[in-house]
This record gives structure tokens, C-alpha cells and sequence, in this order.
């Protein structure tokens, strides 16, 4: 039977189990669009802008590990996918991302929206291909789907031309795959697990080391379970948080620049290192020379360009996570390292990652240690700044609480659209996302499509007039120039204002107002009284949106914390910071 590049597309949908599509319209796609539109299989989500509809699709994928899929139309369409591709794929999320392209008569004419979308796209995803003959577009997108979510999940981007989706040909569609040079391994080397265990049976401070991979392969409760077997700490990356409960007896605490006292200095101490799917960056290594010095490093991670690439390891293996640690489990024992575990939790109890002292001021810490206590089956997302930086030091992450966050590419905006995406998936979880006000307004346009969607969502706002990340930096580290992070500044104000006791103009927009203006539900919260009551309040909102604005102090730091170019030992508190 023949059929149209358009209809076989979404038949292509349907075969690869796709219910969701988070698209956006435009000439060049506009024939995928209508033979969309008597479809009732695939949910259509129309979002505002195209970079919220990628992240969107993240979110969803991040929530239930499948492939996140999206759809736009040539030119700005496509380009402005870049940056949430980019975020996805740096965090190994699994996304197909469709695109329109103009005919392929006219690629390369500097036609009307037309952009090389594979050529701008190309470094920043796993794989990018166009559509050149109608006869190839089923195996293409079948290719796709596989390829995005084996080996190591990634991206992968699909530009279909208009003459091709209007072109008649076959309606089949492949069963098997068959991809010339990509052959993502499957197996686990046991002669290198064997020496591992090895390794770690011998050893009097081990510790495990866990990244975002463990998330990503969902073996977390194979990870819980190796490390109850042998009795060895974890610490996490930001992005492997959760690997095992936050609250787990042997879980120690997030490593890196903002990480805690415990878990740098376990790092730091230890004999051997057994890290599981993390990349060795920069912002959980510190100085290179001086991390994990004396330590044997085993590094288990699917993509075999990661191992040894930052860090120099003494047992590569190369493997799936998930399949990795149940191979390790077969071999695990108990150990004797109890005076290990006292040395740790000793250093867990003396210094504990805290804020101010002071019981009337409102922190972040407060308002997300009180979502751990109201929130019990919940999916967190953040922006990126400092709301990012404290969600990950104090939520509590367990089998029925998940956090979204962009780790490798650390983008702004990446919160309320996530959280949507989130919703989507896991209808009957609670979702909150938590963002910073500088974070907020890059996607906020959102909001309405969480209004059309009857979605009640909970968007914290912790607002403290600064684009507060950076402005912690020029603090600490360039003598208090606070260049271009006031977003209370007004072309009136005095450009280099250092002065607390002058009065600042109000700040713009209102976000009360602004979520009423959308249709949304919305409070502002300035005492610590109040949070607990905004939240009830948020509960209370069925089928729309809250936004919670919390009015936190500007001074306010993240802390613990590395400065640039210093071994994880040399870290500032809050006491030295003051």
C-alpha cells in the first residue's frame, strides 16, 4: 500500500510506542501536523516555545525512561531546539527531535527558513541525519528510536524535507536493525569485574562513587543493594543523586565544588574508588593532580571515550550500568571496614552542610527541607544557579522521589518546562519545580501551557533580586563588582550600587500578578511560618498550576563550596565565608 512520507511518519510513531509528541507548527511541517490531526493515539502537547518544547520532552523522558520525541518546523524551528538538545544530550537522555526542512530541490538555495540543521546540530547530539529519499524514511526514524536510547542514551535528530513527507511509497516499516559500525556493548566483561572485586574485597576505605549513569540505566535498586551487601559508603554526583535513598545509613553525601564536608574528604581519604557512570568533570574533581590521590580508581561506564579521559583508572570496565552491578553483585561480599564507616560518619555529623543559624530568616534551606517533609511521592525539577545548588544539598531522593536537573550543560529555563514534561509522564506524582527568579523568566511563557493543560504543578521562585550564581562569584572572587546581576536595576539606579540601605525599585515583573495574568494560581511567601501553609494551599489547586514566590535574602551563599583551582580539601564554610 502506498502511503505519504507524512502518514508513514506517524505510523512510525505508533510503532516506536510513542503516546506523546511535543510539537510545534510551521510551513515546513505542516504536512506531518495534519496527518497528526485525526489521530488518537498520540497526544499532541503545543507549548510556547520551541526551546521549552525540547526541554519538555526531557522531562518526560527523564520521568519514565523512554525516548522523549519532538517536532518542529525548519529554520528557527530547528534551531531553537540547540539548546535543549545540547542539555539532553550532555545528561545521555534519549530524545528524537524531528524536524521540517524545505524540499530538497532547494537545500542549499538560502531559501525561505531553511538552516543546515545536521550541520548545526551535528557535535552537540549522538547522531543527526536528513531525510534525502522517501524510500529511506522508515528505516531511518526505526534507526533513530534505536539508537537514541542503546549504548549510551543520547539524541538524535531527524530532518525531513517537505517533498519527502508529501512523496508516496511503501507503508512497511522495519522490524530488525541493522546499523553498518554501531554495535553498543551489551556484556559485561567478568575477567575485569573479577579483578575489581578483587581489588575491593582488599581494601580497608573503599568507597563507591556514583554518577548520573545509574539513574540513567535505572538500577538503582541494584545499587542499593550492592552497597547493603558489601557495606560500602556511596557518595554521589549531582546527577547521581538518588542512585541509592538520600537517607540510607551508608549514603554520604554529594561530592564536588558545592559538595559536603563527608563526602569530599571520603573521596579524599579513601583506598579505593569504584565509580559507576560519571565523567570525572571538573565540578566534582577539583584540582586533578590531588583527586583521590593514592587511591585505586575502578571505573565502570557504557561509553568507553569517558574512561580515563579526566581521571586515570587502574580497572576500566566497560559496560551498561545496570548490567555492571548485577554482575558485581554475583561476586560481592561483606567487609570489615567498620572503623571506616565510624571515620566517615563522624565527619557526617561534626560537619553537615547548614545555612544560617538564624531561626527567623527564610532559606532555601527551610522551604526544601519542608518538601521533604509534606511530599512523599514527588519528581523535583530545578533550574540552574544557586536553586539548583541547594535543591541537590538538602532534597531527599528515594524509590518515590526523583530529581530532574540539568547537570553537564547547567541551562537556565530548564525547570518549568521539565516539570510539564514530568506531569505528563507521572500524572498521578506530585511535581514541583524549583527555580531561581533569573531561571524562571527564561521559560516562563510555560505557564499558559500548563494552564491549557490543567496541569497543577508547584513552581517555587526563590527570589532574591540577583542572579544570585553569579553574583555569589563576584562576592567571593572579584571584590564585590556586581556586574549585570541586579535584576532589581533600573537605567536610574547608580550603575555600581554597593549601597544596602538605599531603596531599590521594585522588582519586575510581578510574579503574583504575572501567574494571575496566565490563569494561574499564586502566593508570596516571606516568613517561615508561611511555607508550610503555601504549600497546603498549592495542594489545594486542582488542575492548574501554583506559583509560590519565596523572598529569600540576597546575601545568601552556597556553601560548602570549592573555589576555582583547589583540591576538594580546601573548602569555605559558612563561618570562614561571614
Amino acid at each position: 500500500m502506498k502511503i505519504t512520507g507524512a502518514e508513514l511518519f506517524v505510523k512510525a510513531l505508533k510503532e516506536e510506542n510513542v503516546d506523546t509528541l511535543f510539537a510545534y507548527p510551521g510551513g515546513q511541517a505542516i504536512d506531518l501536523f495534519d496527518a497528526l490531526y485525526e489521530d488518537k493515539n498520540i497526544d499532541v502537547i503545543l507549548p510556547r516555545h520551541e526551546q521549552a518544547l525540547v526541554h519538555e520532552a526531557d522531562g518526560y523522558a527523564r520521568s519514565t525512561g523512554k525516548v522523549g520525541v519532538c517536532l518542529v518546523t525548519s529554520g528557527p524551528g530547528a534551531t531553537n531546539l540547540v539548546t535543549g538538545i545540547a542539555t539532553a544530550n550532555y545528561d545521555s537522555v534519549p530524545l528524537v527531535c524531528f524536524a521540517g526542512q524545505v524540499p530538497t530541490h532547494l537545500i542549499g538555495n538560502d531559501a525561505f527558513q531553511e538552516v543546515d540543521t545536521v550541520g548545526i546540530v551535528r557535535n552537540i547530539c549522538k547522531y543527526a541525519v536528513t531525510v534525502r529519499k522517501r524510500e529511506d524514511l522508515a528505516r531511518i526514524i526505526h534507526n533513530a528510536f534505536y539508537i537514541a536510547r542503546s549504548g549510551k542514551p543520547g539524541v538524535v535528530v531527524v530532518d525531513i524535507p517537505k517533498d519527502i513527507q508529501l512523496a508516496l511509497g511503501s507503508d512497511e516499516y522495519p522490524k530488525e536493525i541493522n546499523i553498518r559500525g554501531y554495535n553498543p556493548n551489551t556484556s559485561v566483561h567478568i575477567g575485569q569485574v573479577n579483578k575489581a572485586m578483587d581489588i575491593l574485597n582488599k581494601a580497608k576505605k573503599p568507597v563507591f562513587l556514583i554518577g548520573g549513569g545509574v539513574n540513567i540505566a535505572h538500577a538503582n535498586k541494584e545499587m542499593q543493594k550492592l552497597a547493603e551487601i558489601t557495606g560500602v559508603p556511596v557518595v554521589t554526583t549531582m546527577m547521581g543523586k538518588g542512585a541509592i535513598p538520600t537517607t540510607h545509613e551508608l549514603y554520604v553525601g554529594n561530592l564536588g565544588i558545592h559538595g559536603s564536608y563527608a563526602a569530599n574528604t571520603t573521596i579524599s581519604n579513601c583506598d579505593v574508588l569504584f565509580s559507576i557512570g560519571t565523567r570525572f568533570n571538573d565540578r566534582i574533581t577539583g584540582k586533578i593532580e590531588e583527586f583521590a590521590k593514592g587511591a585505586t580508581i575502578i571505573h565502570v561506564d557504557v561509553d568507553p571515550a569517558a574512561i580515563s579521559k579526566n581521571i586515570s583508572v587502574d580497572i576500566p570496565i566497560v559496560a551498561d550500568a545496570k548490567l555492571a552491578i548485577e554482575a558485581l553483585i554475583k561476586k560481592a561480599k561483606k567487609l570489615n571496614i567498620s572503623n571506616w564507616i565510624d571515620e566517615i560518619n563522624s565527619w557526617k555529623n561534626n560537619f553537615p552542610i547548614k545555612m544560617v543559624e538564624n531561626n527567623d530568616i527564610l532559606t532555601p534551606e527551610y522551604i526544601i527541607k519542608t518538601i521533604n517533609k509534606m511530599y512523599d511521592n514527588v519528581i523535583i525539577t530545578t533550574d540552574v544557579g544557586q536553586n539548583q545548588l541547594w535543591t541537590t544539598q538538602f532534597i531527599d531522593i528515594d524509590e518515590n522521589k526523583k530529581l530532574l536537573t540539568s547537570g553537564g550543560l547547567g541551562t537556565m529555563g530548564y525547570g518549568l518546562p521539565s516539570a510539564i514534561g514530568a506531569k505528563l509522564a507521572c500524572p498521578q506524582k506530585d511535581v514541583i519545580s524549583i527555580s531561581g527568579d533569573g531561571g524562571i523568566q527564561m521559560n516562563i511563557q510555560e505557564l499558559a501551557t500548563a494552564v491549557c493543560l490543567e496541569l497543577p504543578i508547584v513552581v517555587c521562585i526563590l527570589n532574591n533580586g540577583y542572579l544570585g550564581n553569579v553574583r555569589q562569584w563576584q562576592e567571593m572572587f572579584y571584590n564585590k563588582r556586581y556586574s549585570s546581576t541586579c535584576l532589581k536595576y533600573r537605567k536610574s539606579c547608580d550603575k555600581n550600587c554597593k549601597d544596602k540601605s538605599k531603596c531599590c525599585p521594585e522588582y519586575t515583573p510581578n510574579f503574583i500578578k504575572l501567574a494571575q495574568s496566565y490563569g494561574a494560581k499564586s502566593i508570596r511567601v516571606t516568613k517561615r511560618e508561611e511555607v508550610e501553609k503555601a504549600f497546603d494551599y498549592a495542594k489545594g489547586n486542582k488542575n492548574i498550576p501554583t506559583i509560590i514566590e519565596f523572598i529569600i535574602d540576597d546575601t545568601l551563599n552556597v556553601t560548602p563550596m570549592v573555589p576555582p583551582g583547589n583540591t576538594l580539601k580546601d573548602m569555605l564554610f559558612v563561618k570562614e565565608e561571614e
